[in-house]
């Protein structure tokens, strides 16, 4: 365990080491390529303007997984209770899936009135395709002799759904979470991209075009560090959570353990 969290680390700060090694000694200007004690300087001093933009950025992406969940799993139960409907409607699922966010966005955007309900629909629409597809797999991934003895003793397709199908779900479904996690936070961002709404009501992608503009660039790899580490700390989470409904049962965890 303290291999595989101080291995990485050691290799963050060797790279960051050269990073700056590299920008003092090439005497790179700032606006061209920042090192990272100036990026963690301006951090520090434009705190104020980038952490309400990264809550805005988080807000929508939180927003947007939420609604992928419930989406997502209500499809995939439907789904899974109905072949037909299956047929009938998961080829336009994969066509949301496959059609690019950035072509789209800007429809979205001139359709819908609110800004903040197009950035929150762009997010979901990146997002609610691992769930739906994890969940879909899951839930028909259910053992066959199981299945049979539920129905040697007359369980009916709800109950076999509540208490077979849905529990044997569960660590695709978590599988998929994780995927939307970090898919949600770039919805959002590439969303804010396309948008380009400035003001107080503004993410971190906001702030980025607005640092490039102005050439503050060191203001624009700050905010692309903090949207990093909000992606890692989601995918954090979103394992931490796996791990504590999956330690106790599933062979994923029983081995991460052992």
């Amino acid at each position: 365990m303290s291999a595989r969290f101080l291995a990485p680390i050691l290799v963050g700060l060797v790279m960051l080491v050269l990073w700056e090694a590299v920008v003092r000694t090439a005497a790179i200007p700032p606006y061209v390529l920042p090192g990272p004690i100036l990026i963690a300087k301006t951090l520090v001093s434009d705190w104020s303007t980038l952490w309400p933009a990264l809550i805005i950025t988080l807000e929508i992406t939180m927003q947007a997984l939420a609604a992928a969940v419930i989406v997502g799993v209500a499809l995939a139960i439907l789904f899974s209770l109905s072949r037909w409907i299956e047929l009938s409607f998961f080829p336009y699922a994969i066509i949301l899936q496959v059609t690019p966010i950035v072509a789209i966005a800007p429809l979205i955007i001139a359709w819908v009135d609110d800004v903040n309900l197009s950035l929150l629909i762009c997010a979901w629409l990146v997002a609610f395709f691992p769930i739906l597809s994890n969940t879909v797999l899951g839930l028909r991934s259910v053992d066959r002799n199981l299945l049979d003895l539920f129905e040697l003793y007359g369980a009916g397709r709800w109950r076999t759904l509540i208490d077979l199908r849905l529990p044997a779900a569960l660590p695709y479904f978590l599988g998929g979470l994780r995927i939307s996690g970090g898919l949600a936070l770039i919805g959002a961002v590439v969303a804010e991209f396309v948008a380009g709404s400035g003001g107080r009501e503004s993410g971190l992608a906001y702030r980025i075009l607005e640092s490039g503009y102005q050439l503050k660039i060191p203001r624009m790899f700050a905010a692309l560090v903090l949207i990093s580490l909000a992606g890692i700390a989601i995918y954090l989470l979103l394992s931490l959570l796996s791990h504590l409904l999956l330690r106790r049962w599933h062979e994923s965890a029983l081995s991460a353990e052992g």
